[in-house]
């Protein structure tokens, strides 16, 4: 019951009601005392001006987390760079959608 009422939670669009819900939401948990959304609750709290502004903006870190496994994936491939110059160039090139332009040779 608890996991069904904190998926209403996502279709909230006024951040003053989504926390007025999502309080009420951890009153619930904290009554039921069940250990597993106990500690849901406290990471929420610990993270409650995100999660709550989330209804209005909608944004979340996904990309961001994408492109740092693209990063992570250039320095496993490189097994190390010369320098952290040739590594922060990496990132660029792998990461930063650069095209380049690159001449044309007519035979």
């Amino acid at each position: 019951r608890l996991k069904e009422l904190f998926n209403e939670f996502w279709d909230f669009k006024d951040k003053e009601e989504a926390a007025a819900y999502l309080s009420y939401w951890c009153d619930l948990v904290k009554e039921s005392k069940i250990f597993p959304f106990m500690e849901a609750a406290k990471t929420i709290q610990a993270h409650w001006f995100g999660i709550v502004s989330y209804t209005e903006t909608n944004l979340n870190n996904g990309v961001l987390e994408g492109i740092n496994s693209k990063i992570q994936l250039a320095k496993k491939r490189a097994r190390g760079y010369r320098n952290i110059d040739n590594y922060i160039n990496m990132i660029y090139f792998i990461a930063g959608k650069l095209k380049f332009d690159y001449p044309l040779y007519s035979t």
